[in-house]
């Protein structure tokens, strides 16, 4: 006669399922993430001008927002929710953002993207420099 499974096997195997549904629910359109607007609807402060480099990009994870600095003086700012699945931009690198579910990559100057799956640019947000901060929106 076989005895039934430890409490711990039971349970460990009730953690893995519900972790793997949680990561599947990370990567799908209806994450709570995903149904947030890729743009801002009001004016957010994003923080110091001089904190994103001139050449380079910053990321705004919290925001749903990255912003590059092109030239001096001259920004641009893009949803950081990738097109494809909803999910977040996880990192910047020069000038590539990236997608941490599925590997989209985009050129955070221009919203382009570089590597699929994602198949449209990221959306761009007006953004200004106005007394030393950013606002975007």
């Amino acid at each position: 006669m076989s005895q039934p499974p430890a409490r711990r096997t039971v349970l460990r195997g009730a953690a893995l399922a519900g972790a793997a549904g949680f990561g599947l629910a990370a990567c799908s359109p209806g994450d709570s993430g995903a149904n947030a607007s890729a743009v801002p609807d009001q004016p957010v402060e994003l923080g110091a001008a001089a904190e994103v480099p001139v050449g380079g990009a910053k990321l705004y994870r919290e925001d749903r927002l990255v912003v590059s600095q092109p030239a001096k003086g001259t920004y641009k700012c893009f949803s950081a929710k990738c097109t494809h699945a909803g999910c977040i931009l996880s990192e910047v690198e020069k000038k590539e953002g990236s997608c941490p579910c599925h590997g989209s990559r985009f050129d955070v100057t221009t919203g382009k993207v570089l590597q699929g799956p994602a198949a449209d640019p990221l959306p761009e947000v007006p953004v200004k420099a106005k007394n030393g901060k950013l606002i975007a929106g």
